[in-house]
């Protein structure tokens, strides 16, 4: 049987497990400090519609741009800083990308002009990329259903920080506009890095007995290992390159509602008001928080249904943004949206947890990250371009076409495998 590594990785290189070395606290720790570090990066980006207007865009029309600018450049940069993260230390190149948010933070709240602002996004995107940076570092240390439920913690740091930070931004707004929060927030980074200070480096891996293993290619490219057993007794599985495509049309699904959404929220019920207006926003998120568990415990053995299921939701809850139009209405197409977002981010922990077995987490996770960033920097452009030609109903129709298509490509039959002498263990169905 064979397992794939990261891409460019020797099979001499690949890391083995030999048990886990870091604690349930420094697993909480990681998380805890990925949420105080993203607060900014993921609560800010929802006002740039009403940030813009200080720096001279009165419309706003930049918004759909602006919001995509850090992930472009978080995409470019992911795959390279998880190489050298496996090469130099994930510990190291973790407190690198804290650092270089509250860099990025202080710039972006003292920007006078929207060039400077964008410089600071630009900057953020390239020295941040703290979730791929805490994945390498836990992926380094944990494996199997450890490992899933430490991503599935993770995804909940994150749709904390998603549910928090945009209703605390909406209750700061009345004394201190989101763009000046942003200098304001840049402490929290800051003390993330303190933080990630005390805890160890994740031991280094030793590699795997050449004797059972041999170099071979797949017809994508990526470097495998065969290996003479597989440990878990799974069946073969769907290949790295799905989980690719599944994890950017997720984030394309879901995050294209994101840039416009306040403004769809005031065209369809005037009056709203940015503390109302943000809790519709975190609505989603907080059923991840409520329900992520059991949905692990329920789906861990069967991801590719929960993923279907998923991406059903999801699109049943874009469409229903479409006629939403009272406050009631919302709520329950946000409930929906929600889901659909908390079966799909589990059980692509499920799929990365599997995906890690052989392979140096630095790199692999790098890779995952730039196919997330990859589906939001196309949601990003595609929201603008809809916002513009049709207005703010157009992004959410797009993401609902996205997710159906999605729906009918994951519930096909597979098709068989060519056969071969041995099974190729991949990332799990």
């Amino acid at each position: 049987m064979k397992t794939a590594t990261s891409p460019r990785v020797d099979a001499s290189a690949v890391e083995t497990k030999v048990r886990p070395d870091i604690g349930r606290r420094q697993v909480y720790a990681v998380a805890g400090c990925y949420f105080v570090a993203s607060f900014a990066a993921l609560g800010l980006p929802p006002y740039l519609t009403e940030i813009l207007p200080e720096l001279g865009d009165g419309a706003a029309r930049w918004a759909g741009l602006l919001y995509i600018v850090p992930t472009i450049f978080g995409a470019i940069g992911a795959p390279l800083w998880g190489r050298l993260a496996d090469r130099f230390g994930r510990k190291r190149l973790l407190l690198r990308a804290q650092l270089g948010l509250a860099a990025a933070f202080l710039l972006a709240g003292w920007a006078d002009s929207i060039g400077t602002f964008a410089t600071a996004l630009v900057i953020q995107g390239v020295l941040g990329g703290t979730f791929a940076a805490s994945n390498g570092y836990l992926g380094a240390a944990l494996e199997g259903h450890a490992l899933s439920r430490a991503l599935s913690l993770m995804q909940g740091s994150a749709r904390a920080a998603l549910v928090c930070a945009p209703i605390v931004v909406g209750s700061l707004t009345p004394w201190l506009s989101p763009h000046r929060q942003y200098a304001l927030l840049a402490v929290l980074p800051l003390a993330a890095a303190a933080m990630l200070a005390a805890l160890p480096e994740p031991p280094r891996s030793r590699p795997a007995p050449p004797q059972a293993t041999t170099a071979e290619a797949e017809a994508d490219g990526t470097p495998v290992v065969e290996a003479t057993a597989e440990p878990s007794g799974r069946a073969p599985a769907a290949s790295l390159r799905a989980l690719y495509a599944i994890e950017f049309a997720f984030v394309f699904s879901t995050v294209i509602s994101f840039p416009y959404l306040i403004a769809l929220i005031k065209e369809r019920i005037p009056g709203t008001g940015p503390m109302v207006s943000g809790i519709l926003f975190a609505l989603p998120h907080m059923c991840y928080l409520i329900a992520a568990i059991p949905v692990h415990s329920l789906f861990r053995g069967r991801p590719r249904l929960g993923i279907a299921l998923g991406f059903g939701c999801i699109a049943l809850g874009l469409a229903g943004h479409g006629i939403a139009d009272s406050l009631t209405s919302f709520v329950a197409v946000r409930l929906v949206l929600g889901a659909g977002l908390t079966l799909g981010l589990v059980c692509m922990s499920v799929l990365a947890a599997d995906c890690a077995k052989g392979r140096a987490p630095g790199g692999l996770f790098g890779s995952i990250e730039f196919f997330s960033k990859a589906g939001a920097v196309a949601a990003g452009v595609a929201a603008a371009a809809g916002n513009d030609w049709f207005g703010p109903t157009a992004p959410v129709l797009t993401g609902t076409a996205i997710a159906l298509v999605t729906v009918l490509a994951t519930a096909l039959p597979r098709r068989p495998r060519t056969l071969r002498t041995r099974r190729s263990l991949r990332c799990p169905r």
